[in-house]
Parts: C-alpha cells; sequence; structure tokens
C-alpha cells in the first residue's frame, strides 16, 4: 500500500477548550460553498475567531504564541452536529495532524482517520495537564503514539485511546478507503479480461 503509516504525529500544540463543539462551529455552512476543499483552513472557526469585519478575535488560534501548532486539544464531543466532511478538511487544511479529545463525535472521527488524522481519547483531567504544560511553554513537543497510546509531552505522558480499528487503519497505511479502492483496480481489470461477457 503506497499510503502512509502513522505511528505517530508530532509537533506542538494548541488548546481550544469547550465541550460540544459542533461542525458548524469548526467551519460555518457559507464557506462550503467550494468545488475542493483547497482553502478551507483559513476560515476553520472562523465565527470565534473573526468578527463581522474580519478581524481577529481573542481565540487560542490567533494567539501568536501558538502559531504552527499542529496538535489540536479539546474537550467532549468534538465535531458532533452536521456530518459535513468540511470539517475534518478545514482542520487538516489549517495544518493540524492530530486531535486529542475526551471523546469524538462518530462520523467526525471516521472522516478524521481517512485522512490520516489521529483522534486520541483522553481524559479531561489529564488534557488539562496537557493544555497546562502547553500554556506554560508553548514550544514544548506534543507527541501522538498510535501505536503505543499514549501522548507525549516534554518527560510526561498521559494514557489516549485510539479505537482498534482506526488504530490499525493508521498503524498499517490502510487509512483511506478510496486509495484502497484505487490499488485494486488492477486485479478488477484482470478478473473483468478473462470473462466472456465482459469481452467488447
Amino acid at each position: 500500500m503506497a499510503l502512509e503509516k502513522i505511528t505517530s504525529v508530532t509537533g506542538k500544540a494548541v488548546h481550544v477548550p469547550g465541550n460540544d463543539i459542533d461542525t458548524d462551529r469548526i467551519i460555518p455552512a457559507r464557506f462550503m460553498k467550494c468545488v475542493t476543499f483547497d482553502g478551507l483552513g483559513e476560515y476553520l472557526f472562523y465565527d470565534v475567531r473573526k468578527d463581522a469585519d474580519g478581524n481577529d478575535k481573542p481565540h487560542p488560534l490567533n494567539d501568536p504564541r501558538f502559531k504552527d501548532a499542529t496538535i489540536l486539544l479539546s474537550g467532549a464531543n468534538f465535531g458532533c452536529g452536521s456530518s459535513r466532511e468540511h470539517a475534518p478538511q478545514a482542520i487538516q487544511k489549517y495544518g493540524f495532524r492530530g486531535i486529542v479529545a475526551e471523546n469524538f463525535a462518530e462520523i467526525f472521527f471516521g472522516n478524521c482517520t481517512t485522512l490520516g488524522i489521529p483522534c486520541a481519547v483522553a481524559a479531561r483531567a489529564d488534557i488539562a495537564k496537557v493544555a497546562a504544560a502547553v500554556a506554560a511553554d508553548p514550544a514544548i513537543e506534543v507527541s501522538i503514539d498510535v501505536d503505543a497510546q499514549v501522548v507525549r509531552f516534554g518527560d510526561q505522558s498521559i494514557p489516549a485511546s485510539i479505537r482498534d480499528t482506526a488504530r490499525d487503519a493508521l498503524l498499517n497505511g490502510r487509512w483511506d478507503a478510496i486509495a484502497e479502492l484505487h490499488e485494486g483496480v488492477p486485479q478488477v481489470k484482470e478478473l473483468a479480461a478473462g470473462l466472456p461477457y465482459m469481452a467488447v
């Protein structure tokens, strides 16, 4: 399989606190009138990051200390609401490569996995420890270890589970179902060529 095997993702982190952060907050519906997902990153959390004139409001993603963060920390039921695929696409296009939250909405979780974004589940108190370390030192590296199911930060770590099917897909480079279908095209053509009723 040509896809990358995702065993861990590492980078700076940012804490976007709150429970029930839904997909409309992640990417407002008016920005979904696009032919491709390119450029969606600039609209991530737009309505809570920007005022009516497009100027920055106080928000963790607008804080220069957390510029270039690639690990997103949040609360419970992250990605709830509409099943729009644009939400994880906006997260990826912004530059995030992994998410740690208390739990995730089912469809959002699946859409993230098919983009190769590990969604790790951790306890609220443990996420607070990571968030506190990041606030104290925004340059600290945070790593989601998909294989070991831990989040490491500095010389500390917390347990963080990833659903078995998603974890297996990430570790074995089988996280994109469409890519898997494309991988099977040569076998399909070979089989079709041997079927008399498929002859033209």
